[in-house]
């Protein structure tokens, strides 16, 4: 049974060091390190999130035209609408736009010729952008040239208009040859067209709108129906949405008495400049507190009210409260959150294992119950890669026996060598020499990380006979090493927290004794697999290890799939990829699988672990990939 994905045809396949490139853009650009990078059907940025999403609408196209018209929309928003765009005006015109018979085109109109103008600052501001936004503007004229054609035919005349706005804007004649809609429409071009111009010199988000206002108000009654088609969105920024002022804040419901005081101040008064802050993060929002004051009675005076008076023994508030302490019956708070909590808001500093991850849990299984069908099985799948497994151990002799025989002269420093006549041929001599070392011992650790999601089912037997062939060939060379299969619990998983369960078959204490290895047939296919964060929590442990070389081995297809991580999953594997990298932790994927592999999964496999990545369809055909690599890495941990 095939189980690459069963809606393959809807599964858009990110290229994550691309988007990586674009959020290093876009922190660069915005100057704010917390701003992401996403795809969307529509280009725009979100303040409120702190992303910028990139369009949908330059995929499937030439590298160089892709690239280049997702770096433009890039440009547009961390540095256009971040710097440029007043946000006030785009939420007030956003809400007018609802008043109108015509809101979608008066959305994308506004949209459309803010972003012609901030183009031109964003050109004026970094001419570097000029080649980028070029593509942009070829690919667009062509794109609306043959939008226009479609919508004339199906007489989609709003449309029509918004795609000739945009070729008048971008025309290179003045001479720009309008075509003919219907008589109605017709009627109206030479007023449209004279108001459309006035946006050339347009300098500021505020005369953007009131020409939109006027193009939208010379529209919405010559023409009955709204846009049909989406070409780009307007997004209000919540925080904008609602004008609020000052005075909004104040109180506006009367006291119960309205009295003052007879005794007016003479400003001699003492005056303590303390503030006693009344806002708690408890109260943030409005609850049933134990405790709470609310200012309904009072005296008015003359003072200043930014300032405090002097307290007074009657002003104390005391609540005393006497008596034994007991069980209550009516609450049960023994369920509550405890007090210190990690961290894990975005862009916080306590987020270990990603952003993405902030809400998933690791919780470990170490009790592995075996039957005896496990021991047969696993003593069949050994008898089948032993011969592979000498091959594995002897190709690591080899190596050993190859760093043994390395020569260890003409060193800088050591015993002095006997042929000293180079000191006076050469002209940076070498002259000393050191002994080899008698024994020569790999230091170095392995943890094999086992992908146990659902997508593995047609691949795990493959995969248990990779695993028990390094397990038997580690074991014979006395390298310690563990495995470990994890997923993620799609039933039990929420938006608030997703439970990752890591199955321990072989730990390191215990993965060079002779009886080991049964065990590995306990993993079996699962659910889910939130491959970055199961790959961070593997580091943890390997970072642990006294050994100088440590490896992390991935049996995987390559594929994250998990709540909320469909997406953003390859980012942030391969980011966890990188980090791990960054810290000295060598790591590579393994995919055994007899079907094969298509494109579009070997593009994930290099987006993830670039190089490192070893696509096998038989275990008999491991030996012959891995040896080259293993042969590499094992040479930096041989003493």
């Amino acid at each position: 049974m095939n189980m690459y994905r069963f809606i393959d045809f809807n599964d858009e396949k990110i290229d994550s060091l691309l988007l990586m490139e674009l959020a290093d853009l876009t922190k660069t650009l915005s100057k704010n390190h917390e701003y992401h990078t996403e795809f969307r059907v529509h280009s725009y940025i979100s303040k409120a999130e702190k992303k910028v999403y990139v369009s949908h609408f330059w995929n499937h196209r030439p590298e160089i035209i892709m690239r280049a018209g997702l770096k433009s929309d890039v440009y547009l928003r961390a540095l256009g609408n971040m710097y440029f765009t007043n946000d006030k005006v785009v939420a007030r015109y956003g809400n007018w736009s609802e008043t109108t018979n015509i809101p979608r085109f008066a959305k994308q109109l506004f949209a459309l010729t803010e972003d012609l103008r901030i183009e031109e600052l964003c050109k004026k501001a970094r001419p570097g952008m000029t080649k980028e936004f070029r593509i942009r503007r070829n690919i667009y004229n062509n794109y609306f040239e043959t939008q226009l054609k479609v919508n004339r035919e199906r007489s989609l005349f709003p449309d029509a208009i918004f795609n000739l706005i945009y070729l008048i804007m971008n025309s290179d004649t003045p001479f720009f040859h309008l075509p003919s809609l219907n008589e109605n429409i017709d009627s109206l071009m030479p007023l449209l067209r004279s108001t459309v111009e006035h946006l050339y010199d347009a300098s500021s988000t505020i005369e953007v709108a009131e020409i939109c206002h006027s193009i939208v108000r010379l529209l919405e009654n010559n023409i009955n129906r709204d846009m049909v088609n989406d070409y780009f969105h307007l997004y209000l920024n919540p925080l904008e949405t609602q004008d609020m002022h000052y005075n909004d804040l104040l109180r506006k419901d009367p006291l119960i008495n309205d009295d003052k005081v007879d005794e007016k101040s003479s400003g001699n008064e003492e005056v303590f400049e303390e503030e006693l802050k009344t806002w708690h993060r408890e109260t943030k929002t409005p609850g049933d507190s134990f405790l709470q004051f609310d200012l309904n009675q009072g005296t008015k005076t003359d003072m200043l009210t930014n300032n405090a008076r002097e307290g007074e023994a009657g002003d104390q508030a005391l609540a005393i409260v006497q008596g034994s302490a007991k069980k209550t019956t009516t609450k049960d708070f023994s369920n509550l959150e405890t007090l210190e909590k990690i961290d894990t808001t975005q862009g916080g500093r306590n987020t270990p294992y990603g952003i993405e991850n902030k809400h998933a849990e690791a919780i470990f299984l170490t009790k592995v119950s075996l039957s005896p069908d496990h021991f047969s099985e696993y003593q069949l799948l050994k008898n089948h890669v032993q011969i592979y497994q000498k091959r594995l151990k002897k190709s690591i002799d080899l190596t050993l026996e190859h760093k043994k025989a390395l020569p260890r002269s003409d060193l800088q420093f050591g015993k002095l060598n006997r042929k000293l006549i180079r000191f006076f041929t050469d002209e940076q001599p070498r002259l000393f020499h050191k002994k080899n070392d008698e024994s020569k011992e790999i230091d170095a650790v392995f943890s094999l990380l086992v992908d146990c999601s659902a997508s593995m089912e047609d691949k795990m037997k493959e995969t248990k006979k990779g695993i028990i062939l390094f397990h038997e060939a580690l074991k014979s060379v006395k390298v310690p090493h563990e495995v470990t299969g994890f997923w993620e619990d799609a039933n039990e998983a929420s938006s608030k927290l997703q439970p990752n369960y890591f199955k321990r078959v072989i730990d390191f204490t215990t993965s060079l004794i002779a009886q080991s290895g049964p065990e590995i047939m306990a993993l079996e296919a699962e659910e889910d697999n939130r491959d970055g964060f199961a790959i961070r929590i593997m580091c943890e442990r390997l970072l642990r290890r006294l050994e100088k070389q440590k490896f992390l081995i991935v049996f995987s297809d390559g594929e994250p799939a998990a709540l909320n991580y469909s997406q953003n999953g390859i980012i942030d594997t391969h980011a966890a990829v990188v980090e791990a990298r960054k810290r000295g932790i060598e790591v590579f994927n393994i995919f055994l699988s007899q079907n094969g592999v298509g494109d579009e999964q070997r593009k994930v496999f290099q987006n993830i672990y670039g190089p490192y990545s070893l696509v096998a369809p038989t275990v008999e055909e491991l030996p012959d990939l891995l040896l080259p690599l293993l042969k590499k890495l094992l040479l930096k941990s041989i003493l």
